[in-house]
């Protein structure tokens, strides 16, 4: 399942809207062995917004906001968007008319297209509604708890404030492919 960078920003913050969801969303992730994929769009995206100033948090230093990328090349599978991809970006922009911030969204529907990848996870479904015949969107935003976040992500989400070990919130980390578990996280 392809992750949006909206859930990312949303899972980063404690203070974020819908913190509590997104984390819950990918967490699930373990009890379904579903993969996690983005591309560098989104991590690009994701650096972007954790850099600048939000209404609910401080834009995280550089170096951090690099860490939490290095984290996420571990985490999840990336999903090359090259020459390949868009050569079949250019059919779906025909084909489904797109203009302005609308061509970013068209890029993550075309780089999972063509790598077989029909899932994506988002609290902008209303975005990508104009692809839903071509991939399936799970609303981040619902009440249900949908997928788990891999363990190796677990300091990328966990900040100051988050719920403490033993609360309902508390996160179950699965082990990711051959990571070693950490001594600091249970």
């Amino acid at each position: 399942m392809f992750v949006d960078t909206n859930v990312l920003v949303m899972a980063r913050f404690v203070t974020a809207p819908f913190h509590y969801r997104a984390r819950n969303n990918m967490n699930h992730h373990d009890e379904t062995g579903e993969s996690l994929r983005i591309s560098r769009q989104v991590i690009r995206e994701y650096l972007s917004t954790v850099t600048r100033e939000q209404l609910w948090a401080n834009p995280l230093a550089i170096e951090d906001a690099l860490k939490d990328v290095e984290q996420m090349a571990i985490a999840f599978g990336i999903l090359e968007d090259g020459p390949r991809v868009m050569e079949v970006f250019s059919d779906l922009c025909r084909a489904v008319p797109v203009q302005g911030k609308k061509v970013h969204d068209a890029n993550i529907a075309v780089t999972m297209l063509f790598h077989g990848e029909k899932r994506l996870l988002t609290f902008n479904v209303r975005d990508f509604r104009r692809y839903g015949q071509r991939i399936e969107l799970i609303d981040a935003g619902a009440r249900t708890v949908l997928y788990r976040i891999p363990k190796s992500m677990v300091k990328v989400c966990s900040v100051p404030g988050a719920a403490p070990p033993g609360s309902r919130e508390e996160l179950h980390l699965p082990r990711f492919r051959g990571q070693e578990a950490d001594s600091d996280v249970h």
